[in-house]
């Protein structure tokens, strides 16, 4: 088990960044991908971020660890190994090590996550940090979410695995949840009462039903899930928008 600082020692190497190559403190997206992995869709919204005056950040959860996408499908996505609340740990490092950097606004960060990603973002905003071991790490308690301004979260898993998805967060900013319809992992049902717990906390939540199915916006027809282009443009100006919106909240 380690600190947050040796988390993020592992994963800033692969990290991959967007925006304008100066100095100037900007907010920041950090992208937090599903259990497939760094997939195409995601340097779409990074440079939706960028669009939005916004810095945004890839982080690939699985290269630190030597895992492939074969080894994750295999293991991540059927639930055997990683779980939400242990992607957690990666979430904090990650705040923690870019809010370090002179080329970030600490103070206007937003979260997204995609499915597992989006689990572990909802596992980090929810977990109590005093606990030993809270989400893998060491020092759970050391980590400052008070800059995180948004999180969007794009088809979150909220199964059964996800043990924790009534906890109250304890930060709560605004959000944008994106459910899709035909999810073939949650109905719209269990998604709207965790998002309404999320609501409950004081949060500013909006929930977007999207017509399509898990993942959605990622160019890939795996059945039952199925690439969407129109929906595929409208969650990334939906994206877009959410960030020009909390840039310039007070």
């Amino acid at each position: 088990m380690d600190t947050l600082s040796e988390r993020w020692a592992r994963l800033e190497p692969h990290v991959v960044w967007h925006g304008p190559n100066d100095d100037r403190a900007r907010p920041i997206a950090l992208l937090f991908h599903g259990c497939g992995g760094v997939r195409a869709h995601l340097p779409r919204y990074a440079e939706a971020a960028v669009s939005a005056g916004w810095r945004a950040a890839i982080v690939d959860s699985y290269a630190p660890r030597g895992w492939s996408r074969e080894f994750a499908m295999a293991t991540v996505c059927t639930g055997l190994m990683f779980r939400g609340w242990e992607r957690g740990g990666d979430v904090l490092a990650t705040v923690r090590g870019v809010s370090q950097r002179p080329d970030v606004d600490a103070s206007a960060v937003c979260l997204a996550g995609w499915s597992h990603g989006g689990w572990g973002i909802m596992e980090a905003m929810s977990v109590d940090p005093a606990r030993p071991g809270a989400l893998g790490v060491r020092d759970a308690d050391s980590a400052d979410l008070s800059g995180v301004r948004a999180t969007f979260l794009a088809y979150p898993y909220v199964g059964v695995a996800a043990l924790n998805r009534m906890r109250p967060w304890r930060h709560c900013p605004r959000t944008l949840a994106v459910v899709a319809r035909r999810d073939h992992l949650t109905t719209v049902r269990n998604a709207e009462r965790v998002h309404d717990m999320v609501r409950d906390c004081g949060a500013d939540v909006e929930v977007w039903i999207a017509e399509g199915t898990h993942s959605f916006d990622e160019p890939m027809n795996a059945p039952p899930m199925r690439y969407d282009e129109a929906l595929a443009a409208q969650s990334l100006d939906r994206f877009r928008r959410l960030l020009e919106d909390v840039a310039v909240a007070p």
